[in-house]
C-alpha cells in the first residue's frame, strides 16, 4: 500500500497535465501533526493540572462559575453545571463528575445534600438534588479579579481565567490524577497544616520535606516516596484493631480503596483459602468499621498479616507528579512544587499590596483634590462659573490648581476634573473638613502599613500563612499515620489450605495425591524440602503432583532462614565407603536444584536421618559389619556431641568400615541456646535479626510482658508474628518474681496511691487490669529502690515544699489487686521519678555460629558469607527507653531541667 495520497483542490485551474508532485502530502506527516495536536490538547486542556492554581481546566471553570453565581446562598449543582457549559466545550456529565470530586475533598465547596462518599464508594445524588456554594476558604484564597489573567472562552462570548490566583499550595492539598496521551499524572494529597508549615519553611530559606496525608486515614510507609517523582512508591495499609481473640476491626482503609472493594477482597481471599474467617460485617456509618469474625483456632496476629498480604488491606501507590508549567508538562518533585507555589503566593500578595497601595493613593489624591477645590472656593470662581465647555473648565482648573501641584503624587488628569465637577452641589456645601482630614489621616496610616509590608514582603507572607493556619486548620490534622512497614512474607502467613501427600517409592509429592501417604497441611504457595536415600535433597514449589526423585526419606514444608530446624544424618560416602555423621541447617537454597548431604559421590547412601524442629540431639546405636580388624562391632553415638555446621560440611567420621545398621536408642534435648529476641520500635514487631531493643533469650514457655497505659497488662508468646497494642507503654521479658512499683490516681477522689506488686502469671492472650477501673496510671517502674521527687502544697497556707520519697518506705510488696497506700497526705503538685529502670534483658554476647566453628575435615564449608556485626557488643538500652512514666498527657509539663512532670493537686489538704 502506498504511503502517499494525491490531494488536488476542487477548483484547481492549473494544467491537468502539470506535475502535481508539489500537492502530494505524506500520510505519516498528516498523522504526526494531527496526533501531536490531539496529544497537546489532552495534556494541556483536559488531564494535567496547572502548577499555579492546581486545577485542570474543567475544575477551574467550575470554580469560576461558582464565583460568578455566588450570592451567599446555595446553588443547585445542575445550575452550576449549566453555567459552566458557557466555558467548557464538553458534556454536562464530565462537569458534574468533576464538581462532585471537588466537593468530596471538603475544601473549596460548601456542600449540601448527598454528594456521595469516596470511602464507601457511594455515588452522589443527581445534580438537580444537591446544592453547593463556595467555602469561606475558597472565597478568601482562590479569587481576586484584580490579579487574574483573563482570556476569551471557546466561543468568544465570555471571559474566563487563564489560571486562578490561588494563594495556597492547593494542588498538593487536594492531589490530582489524570491520564493524557503519552503521559499521566498522579499527585498525592498532603496535609493542610503541614503544607502551610512547609511554605513558611520555604519563606525562611529552608527546603521543605512533605509527605502524603490521605482523607481515608490508614497507615503509610513513605520511605520510598522519592518526593512524589516517577520511580517512587508508597505502601498504604488499613488500620486493623484486635477487639478480642476472635474479632478484628478495620477502622481506616487504604487510600484509593472503598469499604465495598475491601470487603470483596477479604471474601475472595477467604474463598481461596488464603485466610479463614467465620463472617464479615460492614458497620460503616460516619466512621469506617468493618468487623472480621475469625474461625475457631485461628490466630488474630497471623490473620492481620495475612490480610495485609492477600487482600486490599495493603496496597502500593506509584506517584507520578506531572504539572503544566509555562504551557508545557513538567515532571517535578512535590517539594519543588511547594517552593513554586510559595513563590507564587508571595508574588500574588505583592500584587495585592501594590493594587491596594494604588487604591489608597487614589483615594487620598481625590480627597485632597476635593478639599482644595472646596476650601479655595474654586467652584465659585468667576472663570470657572463662566466656562462654556469642558476644555475651558480644564484650562481654568489647571490654572487654579497650579500652586498645589507639588502636593499630589501624580499629575492631575482631565478625568480627575471630570469627577470633581460631577460632584453635586449639595455634597460640596456639606463638606466637612475635619472628617476629611481624619479620613485622609487613616488612609495615610494604611499606606504606611502597606509600604512597610512591601518592604518586608517575606515576613508579610509568613503572617499570611499563619493567618490561614489559625483560621482554617481546625479539624485538618494529619489523618494518615506514617510508619515503616515490615515485609510480610506470604509463605509465613498463608493459611494451610491444602494437604501434602507423598509416594516415597515412586518419588512423587503433591496436593492431589489423596490415595498416597499424608504428610501434613501446607498452603498452596509453600516450598517443600525433600531428602532422598541417595543423599540428595532439593526444594520445590508445591504443586498438584511433581516428581522429585525416588526413595524419599523425608519431606516437609521448607521455611527460608530457619536456623532452629536441625537435620541429624549419618551417611556412607559412595567413593570411599567411609561413614560420616553431621548436623546441619538449611537456611537458603535455590529452588529445583539438587544438593548433596555428602560429597556427591555416586553410590552415597543415607544410613540414618532425622529432622528436629528445635535442634534436638538423640543417641543412636551403630552396628558394624564383622571384620578381622574390628574388636568392637557396636557402639553408641550422641548427636549432642556433634557441632552444628554448614550444610555443605562433610561431617565427622563414624567408621571407615562398613556399617551394618544404625538404630535409634534414646531421645535427646535441644542443643540450641534460647532464641534471642529484639523489639523494633519503628516497625513495632519482634525480630531475631538484632534490630531494636534486646528483650532477652527465650525458650520453651517463656513469655513477654506487655503493659498498657490504661492500667492493664497481657502476656504474649515470643512468636515473631505477634502484633502489639498501640497503647503499649512497656514491653519486656516476663519475670514472675520481678517487683514493680506503680503510682496511680483514683479517678473519683484524685488521691495518689503507691503499690508494689508482681504481675500474675496469667494465660497468654488474656488482658487483665492491675489497677482499679477508675484509676489512672501515673508511673510504673521496676527499680528495686524507687525514689520520686515531689512538689507538695502543705498546710492551710498551701506552702510549697519539695521532698524526695523512697516508695519502698510507703508500702510493702502486696498482691497485684491491692490498692496500695497514699503517696502523700498533702496536695501533690508534681511527681518526677528519680531512680533508673532496671534492665531486665541480658546483653547478648557474640557467639560462634555454625559457620564460625572449627570443622573436623578440610572439606567443611558454610552456608554463605559470614555476617559480622558489632551491635551485640553494645549495652542494651534499659526498659525505660520505650516506656512512658506519665500516662495522662493532659497533666504533663516540662520543668526547667527538661524533665517530665505531672500536675495534680486536687486532694484536700490534710495534716499527716
Amino acid at each position: 500500500m502506498s504511503d502517499e495520497i494525491n490531494y488536488t483542490e476542487e477548483n484547481n485551474d492549473s494544467n491537468p497535465n502539470q506535475d502535481q508532485q508539489s500537492n502530494t502530502i505524506p500520510l505519516s506527516g498528516l498523522y504526526e501533526n494531527w496526533f501531536l495536536d490531539y496529544a497537546s490538547y489532552v495534556i494541556l486542556d483536559r488531564a494535567v493540572p496547572h502548577i499555579n492554581d492546581g486545577f485542570k481546566p474543567v475544575q477551574r471553570r467550575i470554580l469560576h462559575s461558582l464565583k460568578e453565581m455566588d450570592d451567599g446562598r446555595y446553588n443547585k449543582a445542575a445550575n452550576v453545571i449549566g453555567n459552566t457549559m458557557k466555558y467548557h466545550p464538553h458534556g454536562d456529565a464530565s462537569i458534574g463528575d468533576a464538581m462532585v470530586q471537588i466537593g468530596q475533598k471538603d475544601l473549596l465547596i460548601d456542600c449540601q445534600g448527598n454528594w456521595g462518599d469516596p470511602i464507601t464508594g457511594d455515588s452522589a445524588a443527581a445534580p438537580r438534588y444537591i446544592e453547593g456554594r463556595l467555602s469561606k476558604f475558597a472565597n478568601e484564597v482562590v479569587f481576586n479579579p484584580d490579579t487574574t489573567d483573563w482570556q476569551l472562552s471557546y466561543d468568544g462570548r465570555n471571559k474566563e481565567p487563564v489560571t486562578l490566583p490561588v494563594k495556597f499550595p492547593l494542588l498538593l492539598a487536594q492531589g490530582a490524577e489524570g491520564i493524557a496521551v503519552g503521559l499521566a499524572t498522579k499527585i498525592m494529597p498532603h496535609n493542610f497544616i503541614e503544607l502551610i508549615d512547609g511554605s513558611i519553611q520555604v519563606l525562611k530559606g529552608e527546603r521543605p520535606a512533605i509527605y502524603p496525608d490521605f482523607p481515608t486515614g490508614g497507615m503509610a510507609d513513605v520511605s520510598a516516596y522519592n518526593e512524589g517523582q516517577r520511580g517512587g512508591k508508597i505502601r498504604v495499609r488499613a488500620k486493623i484493631e484486635e477487639r478480642d481473640k476472635k474479632t478484628l476491626a478495620i477502622t481506616e482503609i487504604p487510600f484509593g480503596t472503598t469499604t465495598g472493594g475491601l470487603i470483596d477482597s477479604i471474601v475472595s481471599a477467604n474463598e481461596k483459602g488464603k485466610i479463614k474467617i467465620k463472617k464479615i460485617e460492614d458497620n460503616t456509618a460516619a466512621n469506617v468499621e468493618i468487623i472480621v469474625h475469625l474461625a475457631p483456632g485461628i490466630s488474630p496476629d497471623v490473620t492481620i498479616d495475612a490480610l495485609y498480604a492477600f487482600t486490599g488491606c495493603e496496597t502500593s501507590i506509584s506517584p507520578n507528579t506531572c504539572v503544566i508549567k509555562n504551557n508545557k508538562p513538567h515532571f517535578m518533585s512535590v517539594n519543588d512544587i511547594l517552593i513554586e507555589n510559595t513563590k507564587q503566593t508571595k508574588s500574588l500578595l505583592k500584587q495585592e499590596l501594590e493594587i491596594r497601595l494604588n487604591e489608597l493613593q487614589e483615594k487620598i489624591f481625590f480627597s485632597s483634590l476635593l478639599k482644595i477645590f472646596i476650601q479655595e472656593g474654586m467652584y465659585k470662581h468667576p472663570d470657572y462659573e463662566n466656562a462654556g465647555d469642558f476644555d475651558t473648565v480644564v484650562e481654568v482648573l489647571n490654572r487654579l490648581f497650579a500652586p498645589f501641584f507639588d502636593q499630589f503624587y501624580r499629575p492631575i488628569l482631565p478625568e480627575d476634573y471630570k469627577r470633581l465637577i460631577d460632584k453635586p452641589m449639595s455634597s460640596i456645601t456639606r463638606f466637612d473638613v475635619k472628617k476629611a482630614d481624619e479620613m485622609m489621616k487613616a488612609l495615610d496610616d494604611e499606606i504606611k502599613e502597606v509600604r512597610r509590608n512591601l518592604r518586608n514582603l517575606t515576613e508579610y507572607s509568613i503572617k499570611w500563612f499563619e493567618y490561614i493556619r489559625s483560621k482554617y486548620s481546625k479539624g485538618r490534622e494529619r489523618k494518615t499515620e506514617l510508619r515503616v512497614f515490615d515485609r510480610v512474607e506470604a509463605t509465613q502467613v498463608a493459611l494451610a489450605n491444602a494437604k501434602l501427600y507423598v509416594n516415597r517409592e515412586e518419588g512423587f509429592i503433591g496436593t492431589n495425591m489423596k490415595k498416597d501417604e499424608l504428610v501434613g497441611d501446607c498452603s498452596d504457595i509453600d516450598d517443600i524440602i525433600v531428602f532422598r536415600g541417595d543423599g540428595k535433597y532439593s526444594v520445590v514449589k508445591v504443586q498438584d503432583k511433581i516428581f522429585v526423585g525416588k526413595d524419599i526419606i523425608h519431606v516437609a514444608v521448607f521455611k527460608k532462614g530457619d536456623e532452629r530446624t536441625v537435620y541429624n544424618a549419618i551417611y556412607k560416602d559412595g567413593a570411599t565407603g567411609t561413614s560420616y555423621i553431621k548436623r546441619f541447617s538449611v537456611t537458603a537454597v535455590t529452588r529445583d536444584k539438587d544438593y548433596d548431604i555428602g560429597k556427591g559421590s555416586k553410590g552415597t547412601k543415607i544410613l540414618y536421618f532425622t529432622a528436629n524442629p528445635n535442634g534436638e540431639a538423640e543417641v543412636v546405636n551403630i552396628q558394624l559389619k564383622p571384620h578381622s580388624k574390628l574388636r568392637k562391632l557396636t557402639f553408641d553415638m550422641d548427636f549432642a556431641e556433634i557441632a552444628i555446621k554448614g550444610r555443605a560440611s562433610q561431617g565427622n567420621i563414624v567408621s571407615k568400615y562398613p556399617v551394618k545398621k544404625v538404630t535409634f536408642k534414646s531421645a535427646g534435648v535441644s542443643t540450641l541456646a534460647g532464641r534471642k529476641i529484639w523489639y523494633d520500635d519503628i516497625l513495632k514487631r519482634l525480630n531475631a535479626d538484632d534490630r531494636g531493643r534486646f528483650l532477652g533469650e527465650f525458650d520453651g514457655d517463656d513469655k513477654i510482658l506487655m503493659v498498657l497505659n490504661d492500667g492493664s497488662y497481657e502476656l504474649t508468646s515470643f512468636d515473631l508474628n505477634n502484633h502489639f497494642d498501640e497503647r503499649m507503654i512497656r514491653l519486656e521479658k516476663f519475670t514472675p518474681e520481678q517487683v514493680y512499683t506503680a503510682i496511680h490516681q483514683d479517678g473519683k477522689t484524685g488521691t495518689y496511691y503507691v503499690k508494689r506488686f508482681t504481675f500474675d502469671d496469667i494465660p497468654v492472650g488474656k488482658r487483665t487490669r492491675f489497677l482499679g477501673e477508675e484509676s489512672k496510671l501515673i508511673i510504673l517502674t521496676n527499680n528495686d529502690q524507687p525514689v520520686v521527687h515531689l512538689d507538695i502544697l502543705k498546710g492551710k497556707s498551701q506552702t510549697k515544699e519539695q521532698q524526695e520519697q523512697d516508695l519502698t518506705e510507703i508500702v510493702d510488696v502486696k498482691g497485684m489487686k491491692a490498692q496500695g497506700n497514699r503517696l502523700s497526705f498533702h496536695t501533690v503538685q508534681k511527681i518526677k521519678l528519680l531512680s533508673e529502670e532496671k534492665d531486665l534483658s541480658v546483653t547478648p554476647e557474640p557467639t560462634a555460629g555454625p559457620e564460625n566453628q572449627a570443622n573436623d575435615t578440610p572439606e567443611a564449608a558454610t552456608d554463605g558469607p559470614k555476617k559480622t556485626t558489632d551491635k551485640a557488643s553494645e549495652p542494651a538500652p534499659s526498659a525505660s527507653d520505650i516506656s512512658f512514666e506519665i500516662t495522662n498527657p493532659d497533666d504533663v509539663q516540662i520543668d526547667d531541667n527538661g524533665q517530665l512532670g505531672l500536675f495534680g493537686g486536687n486532694e484536700e489538704d490534710e495534716e499527716g
